[in-house]
């Protein structure tokens, strides 16, 4: 997967591509339209973020690139590439258990606060890219 030159984008499979790790500075893209949606996205080297019609989706420290988000009505999948490892908050559901998949394999299951936030890490360093799936438990 490559940085996403363009900040934000459209695939072919429905899902969005969007961040760009490389950055030294800050760019961002608004008012971005897919499904339906709004999206607005934030990224540079040090944090990349994602809002959905206002709302907090996706967050990364330091900043991600990351390919084929998509959402379900149980969770959500992508794939993150960064040049060193990543803290990624997820906006999802309030006070719901998730199953987390980082590369394929289950970390666990984390549960998410009265905001909906869920936090987890995502080894990148010398890694390249990792896909990340969390599913309602």
């Amino acid at each position: 997967m490559a940085v996403v030159s363009e900040l934000l984008r459209s695939e072919a499979d429905g899902s969005i591509s969007f961040g760009n790790h490389t950055l030294n500075t800050k760019a961002k893209l608004e008012d971005f339209e897919h499904g339906g949606d709004l999206y607005k996205v934030k990224t540079f080297s040090t944090m990349t973020k994602l809002e959905k019609n206002g709302l907090f989706l996706y967050e990364s420290v330091p900043g991600t690139s990351v390919g084929h988000l998509s959402e379900s009505q149980d969770g959500i999948e992508f794939v993150a590439e960064g040049a060193s490892d990543a803290q990624i908050i997820l906006g999802l559901k309030d006070d719901t258990s998730y199953e987390v998949f980082v590369g394929g394999n289950s970390v666990g299951t984390m549960s998410t606060g009265l905001g909906g936030k869920l936090n987890l890490s995502v080894e990148l360093e010398g890694m390249g890219e990792v896909s990340v799936k969390v599913v309602e438990a």
